[in-house]
């Protein structure tokens, strides 16, 4: 039994041997399909203490030709398959956790050297008498199996620890990539190569990397959905076992959604998808729940595997307006974004979503692939936002959304008085190079009604026939009425609904008469400072 080459079954007998141990062995009934194919490379992706280690090394114990633990997989899941030992003990397992090696104390090509050289010190004890080219780590991988002629399964654990342990060394991560395609990329002596990390394969031009790798990860799931965390059957029958509160485990620990559900276009005409076997999984945090079940009591476990220092480095850059997105989160709510810019590190990021899209990797926000939409998972995670949002910018941040659902919730009332307060008191806050610009209003405006997104589609100069329609809030749910809004400078609220009237932009939105209002809002730029009226809005509604 070696460090890297065969490490044996001990540490997965530990965790087998645990007081709280969710059986997933069943996952490699799945992993023995795709052994010796071209699919035979698997890249998993999930946050901190979702069970990524214990995963790699249940996989690294039934491979071993040298562990001899079919007796432990006697005792799991696995073996109600009438073919589970298929594949048992067949291969030389090298079982890397990155971390050993690229801990930041030394260089990336250092570190590199330092693993070929433990791995080919190892295989060389194992079989004595083989030549190798100390020069040549991959010639003499492949001397070696030509040797034996048993096939390797290379385990990698914390795969992708270069690109927090050396965010900015552009090259160091070039070099690691490189390393790592020309290691198992086309090689006949690679059974089957695994790895495992907190993010998806870093894109890199070219290097983009590792191309022969079938990605996994909290986006999308697909077949490993229900090995990505416990699921709530999983949670429900130990809270049963243990005598303890499902509905409490679930507000704490659940709120992550899985998909594995096949593409519905995909499907020949009439034929749909197969509802047994695809599914969305909810998915909880197995560290907090296994915490939180021997120590009966809840409590935020989250705190001990990321702080709330790295949630709060992201936040702050607010982005677009991110900090308004994680003020409409943390009130329960939810925001479309769009995951295909992100870059898969810790650093190069030029937009709110691809911020969004890493916290969804590290755990910290849901996502729902259906409706491709973020949101706070569960109460221990909406902890961690609300210490990391505690200053005085969030407090004006959480204000305005306070007062952005007043002003919808008033314009929905047809209260003018206060419609004209709210909107007022958002253009108050424009800089004052922008103030008396239509532009700035505009914008103001759409900022006041930040939160009617959850209801609205909002749609800036809409194409009316006869002019424009400043905003148009085309509603998303069906019993909230749709609303135009037009804005004017130095006449009044009466002459921008007239406006709407005259140009007949309600026939546009012909199908939601009856439940149409009509917004006004003026202000008069020209009144000087120092008179009473100065910054004062005007507001008019009325309803089509």
């Amino acid at each position: 039994m070696g460090t890297y080459l065969n490490p044996g079954k001990n540490s997965f007998m530990e965790a087998l041997n645990s007081e709280i141990f969710v059986d997933k062995t069943d996952m490699i009934l799945y992993l023995n399909s795709i052994l010796e194919t071209d699919q035979k490379y698997v890249c998993v992706s999930r946050p901190r203490r979702f069970g990524k280690t214990v995963a790699a090394r249940m996989i690294s114990a039934y491979y071993d030709r040298e562990a001899d633990s079919g007796v432990l997989f006697e005792r799991c899941n696995i073996a109600k398959d009438p073919e589970w030992n298929a594949h048992l003990g067949r291969f030389d397992v090298i079982r890397l956790v990155m971390t050993d090696f690229f801990n930041g104390s030394r260089s990336v090509e250092k570190a590199i050297s330092i693993l070929k050289k433990r791995i080919i010190d190892e295989l060389v004890e194992t079989y004595p008498g083989t030549k190798f080219d100390k020069d040549d780590f991959f010639y003499s991988i492949d001397r070696f199996y030509r040797r034996t002629n048993t096939r390797f399964v290379i385990i990698i654990d914390e795969w992708d620890s270069i690109f927090r342990e050396y965010r900015d060394d552009r090259e160091g991560h070039r070099k690691y990539l490189d390393f790592l395609r020309d290691w198992l990329k086309d090689k006949e002596y690679i059974a089957f190569a695994y790895m495992t990390g907190i993010l998806p394969i870093k894109k890199y031009g070219k290097h983009s990397a590792l191309n022969m790798f079938r990605e996994f990860s909290m986006v999308q799931p697909q077949q490993m959905a229900r090995y990505m965390g416990f699921t709530a059957e999983e949670v429900k029958d130990l809270c049963l076992e243990r005598k303890l509160n499902y509905d409490a485990f679930k507000y704490w620990y659940d709120g992550y959604r899985l998909s594995n559900r096949e593409t519905e276009e995909l499907l020949p005409d009439g034929v749909s998808a197969d509802r047994e076997s695809y599914r969305e999984y909810e998915v909880y945090s197995p560290y907090s729940v296994v915490l939180a079940a021997i120590s009966r009591q809840f409590n935020n476990y989250w705190n001990q595997t990321e702080t709330y220092e790295a949630l709060r480095q992201y936040i702050d850059w607010n982005f677009d307006g991110l900090r308004e997105y994680v003020a409409v989160l943390m009130d329960g709510g939810r925001r479309s974004i769009d995951i295909t810019g992100y870059q898969n590190d810790m650093t190069t990021f030029n937009s709110r979503d691809e911020i969004l899209t890493l916290l969804i990797h590290l755990g910290y926000l849901g996502y729902d692939s259906g409706t491709k939409e973020v949101f706070i998972p569960n109460k221990e995670v909406l902890d961690v936002f609300k210490t990391s949002t505690r200053s005085r910018d969030w407090n004006m941040t959480f204000r305005a959304l306070d007062n952005s659902r007043k002003l919808l919730e008033a314009t929905w009332a047809c209260d003018e008085e206060t419609v004209a307060e709210l909107i007022e008191a958002a253009h108050d806050k424009a800089g004052n190079r922008t103030y008396n610009s239509e532009a700035g209003l505009s914008c103001a405006i759409q900022l006041a009604y930040y939160r009617a997104q959850d209801y609205y589609t909002i749609i800036p100069e809409l194409d009316t026939g006869r002019g424009y329609a400043d905003l148009a809030f085309i509603p998303k749910i069906p019993d909230k009425p749709a609303l135009l809004v037009e804005l004017k400078y130095e006449k009044n609220a009466k002459t921008a609904i007239s406006q709407i009237q005259s140009q007949k932009y309600p026939e546009r939105l012909e199908h939601y008469k009856g439940n149409l209002i009509l917004v006004g809002i003026n202000y008069d730029k020209e009144i000087r400072n120092d008179e009473p009226l100065y910054k004062h809005h005007s507001c008019m509604i009325e309803r089509a």
